[in-house]
């Protein structure tokens, strides 16, 4: 699949919203930390996902720097969290499917996976204890 970061972000919004997600795009927020911005922040119900879309090369070393990613996301998350005074579950998509799938309380969804994913979301979040 040859798509820009911008457009790999589109894809992932257009998926939430066909799974009858509320979505925000780009959002950014500030709070005592800083400047802050999520890429797709989808809600249904009682759901509030925040979506970091990752658009890894091939020839990148993925696993190290995914990990590195998702210890920042879910701190990120917590502190968005804190603001809207509402649980945001953690979840990063990559285009590239590294077979990690939880690392450090952030959920890992590789692109293909997404449609499943959410179709089943309430499966899963529980799965993750997150429901």
């Amino acid at each position: 699949m040859d798509i820009s970061w911008r457009e790999f972000e589109a894809e992932v919004r257009k998926i939430c919203e066909a799974h009858e997600f509320n979505t925000l795009f780009r959002y950014n927020f500030k709070d005592e930390y800083g400047r802050a911005e999520i890429d797709v922040i989808a809600e249904k119900g009682r759901i509030l996902l925040c979506i970091d879309a990752k658009l890894y090369s091939k020839n990148r070393y993925r696993v190290s720097q995914l990990k590195k990613e998702a210890e920042k996301h879910v701190k990120r998350c917590e502190r968005f969290s804190k603001k809207v005074g509402k649980k945001a579950i953690p979840i990063i998509t990559t285009l590239i499917d590294d077979f990690i799938y939880y690392y450090e309380g952030c959920i890992i969804v590789p692109f293909h996976f997404l449609n499943h994913f959410l179709a089943e979301i309430y499966t899963y979040l529980a799965e993750f204890g997150y429901l």
